[in-house]
């Protein structure tokens, strides 16, 4: 059984391992066999939202097809751990690499990910010598999973943003005996990463996102009433305008709802198919991606990896809970925080928005890293993890001991 109610006492650090009932298995195919569908869209393409088409095969597929028993063996076969932080049972992978000197880095997911997001990268980063790195570039990784998200319990009161998660990813790897590391992450990842790179402790070298918040206050404004790009922009400007304008337009359906009214999401704990849909529409270059996939198109992920992701949310119950923190957050998501340690950047060309440098040094004084990568969305560590590791490589060489 997976023990999760099973509360670590504060500080204690006690091993875990997943393994779900075969009844809870059972019954998710049951429910998925049983879902009322809708209509058919009214159009040819997405702007009515995710296609019934897409859904249906995801259904079939993961009704039919689908292993989750080879997640929880590729869980279970890095090392996991429970620990108690302010009250919090946190759940995390802790992998310390064979090479000498390694550098510590704390890794965060996003919604709709999960630590399931970087199980591709671990390899990479812990065993570089064996993935075209040098033992030089070798990382200890630990990844946790944010709270109300996945393994990690569910907050039973108010108060945990990505400021009280950022404080709490530092007591982590103080707690895990690390007096020097660096931190990463994209979507909430880069919420909490930077907040932790506000607070500045003095153990935290730097960080790295995929997701950076850069977007100027002025063209934050215009985005805001949804006017035209302003004048003068550079193309790579004018790009990452009209990304987030399609992004404003179109895309912040559910962060609206998640952010106003999460517990109304009951359907989501109630529909395995209600909440795929859900996940898969995050943003229009993501879905595209994933959609591709279940037409039977080769891409980042596959099948598998996204039913993976949807699977962990399902059995764990997280849907609502996970929602919360669009809730609880009061930052605005991609205004610059004036950061003042090291921090660097990797641009995926199908994020939500591709940062422009201009922007990125801007909102970055200590701007170390920046550099745009040929392929690669939202998920990045996910869909491409060879280029993720040899970014991650690279941004942080210079605090090798």
């Amino acid at each position: 059984m997976m023990p999760v109610s099973l509360r670590a006492a504060s500080g204690e650090i006690r091993p875990f391992q997943v393994s779900f009932p075969d009844e809870a298995l059972a019954d998710l195919r049951r429910r998925i066999a049983a879902t009322k569908w809708p209509t058919k869209e009214l159009v040819t393409d997405a702007t009515q939202g995710v296609q019934l088409g897409t859904m249906r095969k995801l259904a079939q597929y993961w009704q039919t097809d689908h292993d989750w028993r080879k997640v929880e063996a590729r869980l279970n076969a890095v090392p996991m751990f429970l620990t108690q932080i302010d009250g919090l049972d946190i759940h995390f992978i802790h992998v310390r690499s064979k090479h000498p000197n390694a550098l510590p880095i704390i890794i965060t997911h996003g919604w709709p990910g999960s630590l399931i997001e970087q199980l591709k990268v671990v390899g990479p980063l812990t065993d570089p010598t064996a993935h075209g790195g040098a033992p030089e570039e070798a990382f200890d990784v630990v990844i946790p999973s944010l709270p109300g998200h996945g393994f990690s319990a569910k907050p039973t009161a108010t108060g945990w943003d990505p400021q009280r998660i950022a404080r709490a990813w530092t007591t982590l790897m103080k707690q895990l005996g690390y007096t020097k590391f660096v931190a990463q992450g994209g979507d909430w990842g880069d919420a909490v990463s930077e907040q932790m790179a506000l607070q500045a402790p003095p153990e935290l070298l730097a960080i790295h996102t995929n997701m950076p918040a850069t977007v100027p206050d002025d063209i934050a404004t215009i985005l805001a009433a949804g006017g035209p790009a302003p004048a003068g922009l550079s193309p790579d400007e004018k790009n990452a305008f009209d990304q987030l304008d399609f992004f404003y337009k179109h895309g912040l359906g559910y962060a609206q709802e998640m952010a106003n009214r999460p517990q109304t999401l009951y359907a989501l704990e109630d529909s395995p198919v209600g909440l795929a849909a859900w996940m898969l529409d995050h943003d229009a270059r993501s879905y595209a991606l994933i959609s591709r996939v279940f037409e039977g198109h080769t891409e980042g992920l596959t099948r598998d990896d996204i039913l993976d992701n949807i699977t962990l949310y399902w059995l764990t119950g997280t849907a609502v809970s996970s929602a919360r923190l669009y809730w609880e957050n009061k930052l605005a998501f991609f205004a610059p925080k004036l950061i003042k340690i090291p921090v660097a950047v990797s641009v995926f060309p199908d994020e939500i928005y591709a940062a422009p440098r201009s922007w990125a040094e801007k909102a970055f004084p200590k701007l170390i890293h920046f550099n745009r990568l040929p392929k690669g969305g939202h998920f990045a560590a996910w869909e491409q993890p060879e280029l993720f590791s040899a970014e991650l490589r690279a941004a942080f060489r210079s605090f090798r001991a």
